[in-house]
């Protein structure tokens, strides 16, 4: 009699005990609960919260209708929050794991701001701008008649200006140092490669000043006569 009361009770135990273990989907929210108190946040701005809920919702409910879109949050709550690089890896995700979706456009464009939004001023390394460009223009040829395609190169000539503006930095740099062969290929460079983005008037002139300085040097009494010109020259 004594062994038929605890069979239950160990038989209970057990049962809870592996309910303890596995977890119970009794204090789990249903998907569309995480998808409105996502939501919720991030249209409050309180993107961290938006992400942990997205996260849950994904997770929890990876085949749910709302998963994409939980993925899409993510990286706009990413982007929002400045983290620039988990939202670029999180965009590239989206857009690698639903090529055909409607908002692959918008998801190549955010990328695109993601690199202008971590543009270095004009005396940085310039990796952002080039990052920028690429993007946009593979918007421009693989979604011609998108809405966010007409935006392109207004961010396209914001990169290109940036870029400009480091090539007449760095040869402003060289001139002020004398270093007049160096500035003038960067000036060259500025009036070549970026030619309607507002500094092509000031590196002519540059190029011209450079010019004249390497002239001067060219024609100075003071110049070095090389040693093979000495080792030539008549003896008196």
């Amino acid at each position: 009699m004594k062994y038929k009361l605890i069979l239950p009770v160990v038989a209970m135990l057990l049962f809870s005990g592996c309910a303890s273990f596995f977890g119970s989907k009794a204090d789990e929210k249903t998907a569309q609960e995480l998808v409105n108190d996502g939501m919720e946040a991030f249209n409050s701005q309180h993107y961290r919260s938006a992400i942990e809920s997205f996260d849950k919702l994904k997770d929890w409910y990876p085949f749910s209708k709302y998963a994409i879109l939980a993925e899409l949050k993510i990286a706009d709550a990413h982007f929002y929050l400045g983290e620039y690089e988990a939202a670029i890896a999180a965009y590239e995700s989206f857009e690698n794991l639903h090529p055909r979706n409607e908002a692959t456009p918008y998801v190549i464009f955010q990328r695109g701001l993601s690199y202008i939004d971590q543009m270095e001023t004009v005396d940085r390394d310039q990796t952002s701008a080039k990052k920028a460009i690429e993007i946009f223009n593979r918007l421009k040829k693989t979604y011609p008649a998108s809405e966010y395609t007409a935006q392109a190169d207004n961010y396209i000539r914001l990169s290109l200006k940036n870029m400009a503006g480091h090539e007449f930095y760095v040869g402003e740099f060289y001139f002020k140092n004398k270093h007049y062969k160096a500035a003038v290929l960067r000036f060259r460079a500025v009036v070549s490669n970026y030619p309607d983005v507002g500094f092509t008037q000031k590196s002519l002139e540059y190029i011209a000043r450079c010019e004249a300085e390497l002239a001067r040097e060219e024609a100075s009494p003071e110049k070095k006569v090389s040693w093979w010109r000495l080792w030539r020259a008549p003896s008196f």
